[in-house]
């Protein structure tokens, strides 16, 4: 699956802890492959463990959830179109603030 990050994104990731910039990567991988069924039309393509869903009051906005530990693990994203094909755009990373936080 492609990808693009905003600036938010990046400056999120950069304050992560070592571990839980590692536990990300590692969901992200399992993401990729459900994300890959998902543009493909798959019906329930989502792992449980990730807990994505549609942000509340948002048209386009994703969530994903991948701890619920201290700290927990929460990422932003959206679909969008990448060199022609379905590319998701990670917008925030981070625990349950990334909702509160502009």
């Amino acid at each position: 699956m492609k990808y693009r990050t905003t600036p938010a994104f990046d400056r999120d990731y950069r304050r992560l802890a070592a571990p839980h910039r590692a536990a990300f990567r590692t969901a992200v991988a399992q993401f990729n492959l459900c994300a890959e069924a998902a543009a493909v039309g798959r019906d329930n393509p989502w792992a449980h463990g990730l807990r994505v869903k549609a942000v509340r009051g948002t048209a386009r906005v994703w969530e994903m959830t991948w701890s619920m530990d201290d700290p927990d693990g929460r990422a932003t994203w959206e679909w969008v179109d990448i060199d022609g094909e379905p590319g998701v755009l990670w917008r925030r990373i981070g625990d349950h603030a990334i909702f509160r936080r502009a």
